[in-house]
């Protein structure tokens, strides 16, 4: 009976041991988990959720049109050479689209301004009726380019020929006339009367005038090279 005694005795004097061991290493740490969080800013640190994608930084490329490049046009404003002024406004838009190296640069339906150089209403007798006008800016999408083009220069179709027949008619006649007054001496008066009255139809009629409507085609000639940039 004693010999059990004593052997309880040493089996609670282990236990109590142990748990005063258990204590000790809890009490240390022992048995916790940690965990490692990586700062703000370091590479590899995840984005926080909900947080809005980095914007893109658009790409600009810069073409360069060479000089001597036609640009096919439409024209929006419409000119005429006996009522449009100098300096009056004028307006088109491109056709035919521009590409450089295979890259579109220049789109159909860019616009383009300028103005009236020249406007001369047809005379009588001589001088014929002309018209020009020179393309200064363009814009493609929102940018704007100050461009340097030849000036566009029309003039009227010659009408020498109808004259030079205005008044042999008016020869013709007049020596008709003359013939029948006063025989051949009257025929010589009557003709020289009757040019001078065919001349007076021309001098009375004026030439043909240089009119272009709302979408004429038109061709301006780039006399610089033109710097255009694209976004992307």
């Amino acid at each position: 009976m004693a010999v059990l005694e004593e052997a309880h005795v040493i089996v609670m004097n282990r236990l109590g041991v142990a748990f005063v061991l258990a204590g000790f290493c809890a009490a240390c740490g022992g048995g916790s988990t940690t965990t490692s969080e990586t700062p703000a800013g370091v590479e590899g640190a995840a984005p926080a959720a909900g947080a809005p994608p980095a914007a893109s930084v658009p790409v600009v490329r810069q073409f360069t049109v060479p000089d001597g490049t036609q640009l096919k046009l439409d024209l929006v404003t419409p000119l005429a050479s006996d009522s449009s002024k100098v300096e009056d406004a004028v307006r088109a838009t491109l056709r035919q689209a521009v590409a450089v190296d295979g890259t579109t640069v220049l789109p159909v339906g860019t616009e383009l301004t300028g103005t009236v150089t020249e406007a001369a209403g047809s005379g009588r007798v001589k001088g014929r009726a002309r018209l020009g006008f020179r393309f200064s800016t363009l814009r493609a999408g929102t940018e704007g380019y100050e461009i340097q083009t030849a000036p566009i220069a029309l003039e009227a179709a010659a009408t020498k020929k109808e004259d030079a027949t205005k008044i042999g008619i008016g020869a013709g006649i007049g020596a008709a006339v003359g013939a029948i007054a006063g025989g051949g001496s009257g025929a010589a008066k009557g003709a020289a009367i009757g040019a001078g009255g065919g001349t007076g139809v021309v001098l009375a009629t004026k030439g043909k005038e240089v009119r272009l409507g709302a979408g004429a085609n038109v061709t301006a000639r780039l006399t610089a090279p033109l710097k255009v940039q694209l976004r992307s």
